[in-house]
């Protein structure tokens, strides 16, 4: 059996558990995780295939969650059209940052994204119809199309379901179309794709846009699930999450990212669970404190990756087929 075939059997086969996880799992657990999947997808189209490192996505998804929850609460809006402007703001948003931070490179880029993302932040900190700290509460789901009652947590599942997977579709068609082939040379060379004649900026500056309107749409997705939006979804903290829930699944792959969000946000909200579970087989406990060190974990699970698994663990289980499999 050669990687492609595998490739095709493992994308069937977690087709058909996401279509019966939410039988298992409590489904709104699982359209979170669904939602900062595609959030780190989002991210990992900017760094894993462009090569550069952003540290104020935060602005984008937390930013589309406020105006997708303001437009569902205050103003009224249906669903589809609230989803539509948090993903039409993450994008304006990104814009914006992205004009002013994509003729800098390396540490200078990253650097005036995170503080253009802090400037976000306090906006939306200060902002009247925001909330303040208590963010904006009670957030309806509304009706999709005026019929899908989106109230229910099982309807809502397969609605974000199927955005997430389109939204996947999407992001793996435009890594492999020409476009992408440019973004790649990009990442491997800016010099040498910038002498065929391609402007490497007004690349770049697309590939950003494109990131944060993904970023928004996953941040204005959680605020439809979650019922509500904080400031946390805009803070710097939500950037470096999203960073290494990228390291760690691997950058560069198309499901690596997937793969580490659901470690990281597993960790994050069930860790406590585990602590208890192993207190009561060992009776040590300080494993019940563990719900408490969740960044200490985390952090322990970023060192070993570096460490030991430089391509993140999809890139060394990718790494190994390629070795050990032919490819046609």
């Amino acid at each position: 059996m050669n990687k492609k075939a595998i490739y095709q059997m493992g994308y069937g086969l977690l087709f058909l558990m996401v279509l019966a996880a939410p039988l298992a799992i409590y489904p709104v657990f699982l359209m979170k995780l669904l939602c900062f999947a595609l959030f780190a997808c989002a991210f990992n189209l900017l760094i894993g295939f462009t090569g550069l490192l952003s540290f104020g996505h935060a602005a984008f998804f937390g930013g589309a969650g406020y105006i997708t929850g303001y437009a569902l609460s205050l103003l009224g809006l249906p669903v589809e059209i609230s989803l539509l402007l948090g993903t039409l703001s993450g994008a304006l948003i990104g814009l914006v940052m992205g004009s002013l931070a994509i003729r800098r490179q390396g540490i200078y880029f990253t650097m005036i994204t995170l503080a253009l993302a802090q400037m976000v932040y306090f906006i939306f900190l200060q902002a009247p119809f925001a909330g303040g700290e208590d963010g904006l509460q009670g957030v309806p789901r509304g009706k999709l199309l005026g019929m899908l009652d989106l109230s229910n947590d099982l309807t809502l599942y397969y609605v974000v379901l199927a955005i997430a997977i389109a939204a996947f579709l999407l992001i793996t068609r435009i890594v492999n179309s020409p476009f992408g082939l440019v973004l790649k040379a990009i990442k491997e060379n800016e010099p040498r794709a910038i002498s065929p004649g391609y402007d490497v900026h007004r690349y770049k500056l697309l590939a950003f846009v494109l990131s944060a309107a993904i970023a928004g749409l996953a941040g204005a997705m959680k605020t439809v699930v979650l019922g509500f939006e904080t400031l946390t979804d805009v803070h710097w903290t939500m950037s470096g999450l999203v960073v290494l829930m990228t390291l760690v699944g691997g950058l560069g792959t198309l499901t690596g990212p997937i793969v580490g969000a659901v470690i990281i946000i597993l960790l994050e909200n069930k860790l406590g669970d585990i602590g208890n579970w192993l207190a009561a087989v060992t009776h040590i406990d300080w494993f019940n404190s563990l719900d408490e060190s969740v960044t200490i974990v985390t952090g322990f699970i970023f060192i070993v990756c570096v460490l030991a698994f430089r391509r993140g663990i999809v890139g060394e289980l990718g790494a190994l087929l390629k070795k050990h499999l032919p490819t046609h």
